[in-house]
C-alpha cells in the first residue's frame, strides 16, 4: 500500500492550524471580557444589596422614631481610603457587620453621644473581624452627629501575621 506525499497538504494544515490557534485566543480574549464585566456586575450587585439592606434599616428606624426628635435615626458608616486600597468586596463586606455593630445605637438619645463614643470605641476596640479567612482591624476615626444622622469614618486595617 502506498502512503501519498505529505507536502501536498501541508498547506492546508497550516491552515488549518492557524484557524484553530484563532478560534483558542478567541476564546481566552472573550472568556477575560466576559469574567471582566460578571465582575463589575457582581461587585455593583454586592454595592446594592448593602445599600438595600441600609435603607430598609433606616426605614424602619425612622417609622419607629418618627415622632422624636433627638434620637439617632440613621447610622452611615463610610471607609476612608488608605494605601495599599482594600478590595471593595472586603471593605463593603466589614462595613455590613459593623453596621450590626452599631445598630444599637439606633433610637438612643443625641444629647448622650459622648458616652456613645466611648462605649463604641471600647466595643471596637481591638476587635477582629474575618472576611474571606484573613483578619481585619477597624480603627473609628470620626464620629458626626447631625440631625439624627450618625456619620462614622473608620480605617480598616488588614491584622498584621506574628511569627512564634
Amino acid at each position: 500500500m502506498r502512503i501519498p506525499p505529505f507536502n501536498r497538504y501541508r498547506h492546508i494544515s497550516q491552515i488549518a492550524a492557524v484557524f484553530v490557534l484563532g478560534a483558542v485566543v478567541g476564546a481566552v480574549v472573550y472568556n477575560a471580557i466576559f469574567q471582566n464585566s460578571y465582575n463589575l456586575l457582581w461587585l455593583s450587585n454586592q454595592d446594592l444589596e448593602s445599600q438595600l439592606q441600609q435603607y430598609d434599616d433606616d426605614i424602619k428606624t425612622l417609622k419607629k422614631y418618627r415622632h422624636q426628635q433627638t434620637v439617632i435615626r440613621e447610622i452611615k458608616i463610610r471607609s476612608e481610603q488608605q494605601e495599599p486600597p482594600l478590595d471593595p468586596v472586603v471593605e463593603k463586606a466589614i462595613i455590613v457587620k459593623l453596621g450590626d455593630d452599631l445598630d444599637v445605637l439606633r433610637g438612643q438619645n443625641v444629647f448622650e453621644i459622648d458616652t456613645y463614643s466611648k462605649f463604641v470605641r471600647k466595643l471596637l476596640d481591638k476587635k477582629i473581624y474575618l472576611v474571606r479567612e484573613k483578619e481585619y482591624t477597624v480603627e473609628i476615626k470620626t464620629l458626626l452627629l447631625m440631625e439624627g444622622m450618625l456619620q462614622i469614618w473608620v480605617e480598616i486595617h488588614p491584622v498584621k501575621v506574628r511569627n512564634p
